[in-house]
């Protein structure tokens, strides 16, 4: 099973990226995320053995995070393979301890393949034609987390679908 950990965003929060997400396909073109799939990756797993996923919810189940607040301010790109995000202008220091702290605690599970450089982002666009962001609308959003979630990724004849395993207890 392909797994990964991700905040959700609050269903208000959700609408918004899913309307800058149809403003940039408008620009860009590409295929947009649909607004169910709208995440913030914390640790990407890969593939996990079945019966190793019983283990890993249950240790979500069990682990509680500090909250905290992410402000999204910026459009961003990744070249290969055409992504349109938005995120934050300057590092956050709290999502950055979190990514960490989570890293820390894979490590039990045999997991080390931890990214050098952790750039949260929300990916609105995939194979993007244009990777173009001016001229979009200035972004300034709060998304206020309390919780994380271990998530599945499936792929479909239509792209990627996402399904919530487990979720932490709301800090």
């Amino acid at each position: 099973m392909r797994l990964f950990l991700a905040l959700e965003p609050p269903d208000s929060l959700r609408e918004r990226l899913g309307e800058l997400a149809d403003l940039a396909q408008a620009r860009c073109g590409g295929r947009r995320m649909p607004d169910e799939s709208l995440h913030l990756t914390l640790a990407f797993l890969g593939e996990v053995p079945e019966e190793r996923v019983t283990a890993l919810s249950a240790w979500v189940g069990e682990r509680s995070i500090p909250s905290g607040e992410w402000r999204l301010d910026a459009w961003g790109t990744f070249r290969r393979p055409g992504i349109v995000w938005v995120g934050g202008r300057e590092p956050d220091t709290a999502l950055a301890r979190l990514h960490g702290s989570l890293w820390d605690g894979l490590a039990a599970f045999g997991f080390n393949h931890r990214l050098e450089h952790f750039v949260p982002h929300v990916t609105l666009l995939r194979r993007a034609r244009r990777l173009e962001t001016r001229g979009l609308p200035t972004i300034d959003l709060a998304w206020p987390w309390r919780r994380f979630s271990l998530v599945r990724s499936f792929t479909e004849n239509d792209g990627a679908r996402y399904q919530t395993l487990a979720r932490s207890p709301v800090a």
